[in-house]
């Protein structure tokens, strides 16, 4: 098997190296950032530690690949499947994990139809740090169940849901409006009872009320969450904003959360 990773970032790596360990024969990575002397360091010294060749373009990375995974940021869904397009052959997978609206995978697919590749569908449940390449990721499209077993056969765990386009993504997404939304809240809810000093009454009120959760160190972890992916989950929520537009519902609860998300990148001690 022979898999091409198409963003070469936290997701990318995690996935590049598993799969090699666990036996792709060749992988080859590509990622925009590496035309960044001074951002590229990183991944570059990675690469080299586990033997993933980096590539010059897109498109010197896809030649000759089984699997083509995309993984960059929901934003980009659009632009790299476009220019995908241009270097696709017939019979490869396209695998698109990023976190988009299941209007935008929808368009993806279609443009990716006509090069003769199979664009699949796939929604990464849960974050990819710690169960690595054994991440639960929904398949969705004609393809999906064929693709699975090539793929879990080398330790990935990826569940055909639907031949349709767009169902997968919008099970992702719906689950996003809730976890995302859930550490926005409890971020500024923490950080106002610390700055009025009545954490203890607070954390004890909703300890009360929902026993089973550890409040207070579910705040501190998804501070962390937030702190580390806060961009990227962002931009997420920009994409169920989308979606739940797409529905004619009002968006406005999902951009707060993006926003919060984007601004609580990066910040120490949250």
């Amino acid at each position: 098997m022979k898999i091409t990773l198409i963003g070469y970032g936290e997701v990318g790596q995690i996935f590049a190296r598993e799969l090699k360990a666990q036996g792709a024969t060749s992988l080859r990575a590509f990622d925009i950032v590496l035309g960044d002397p001074q951002i590229s360091a990183q991944h570059c010294a990675a690469a080299a530690q586990d033997g993933i060749h980096l590539c010059a373009s897109a498109a010197e990375a896809g030649e000759g690949a089984d699997v083509v995974i995309s993984a960059v940021t929901a934003d980009k869904v659009k632009e790299v499947a476009t220019q995908a397009a241009t270097w696709l052959k017939a019979g490869q997978y396209f695998l698109d994990v990023n976190s988009a609206a299941p209007n935008t995978k929808r368009e993806a697919a279609g443009i990716v139809a006509p090069t003769g590749a199979y664009y699949v569908e796939g929604a990464v449940m849960a974050p990819v740090p710690g169960p690595g390449i054994k991440v639960q990721i929904l398949g969705g499209g004609p393809k999906a169940e064929e693709l699975a077993p090539k793929l879990n056969a080398l330790g990935m765990n990826l569940t055909p849901v639907a031949s349709e386009y767009g169902r997968a993504s919008a099970m992702k997404l719906c689950r996003s409006i809730m976890i995302k939304g859930l550490e926005a809240l409890i971020v500024d809810c923490a950080k106002a009872a610390k700055d009025w000093n009545v954490e203890r009454e607070v954390f004890g009120s909703l300890d009360a009320s929902y026993p089973s959760i550890d409040w207070r160190k579910l705040s501190v972890d998804m501070a962390e969450r937030v702190r580390q992916h806060g961009v990227r989950r962002g931009a997420e929520m920009r994409e169920a904003a989308a979606m739940v537009a797409d529905l004619g519902m009002m968006n406005e609860l999902e951009l707060a959360v993006a926003g919060a998300q984007t601004r609580g990148a990066g910040k120490a001690g949250m």
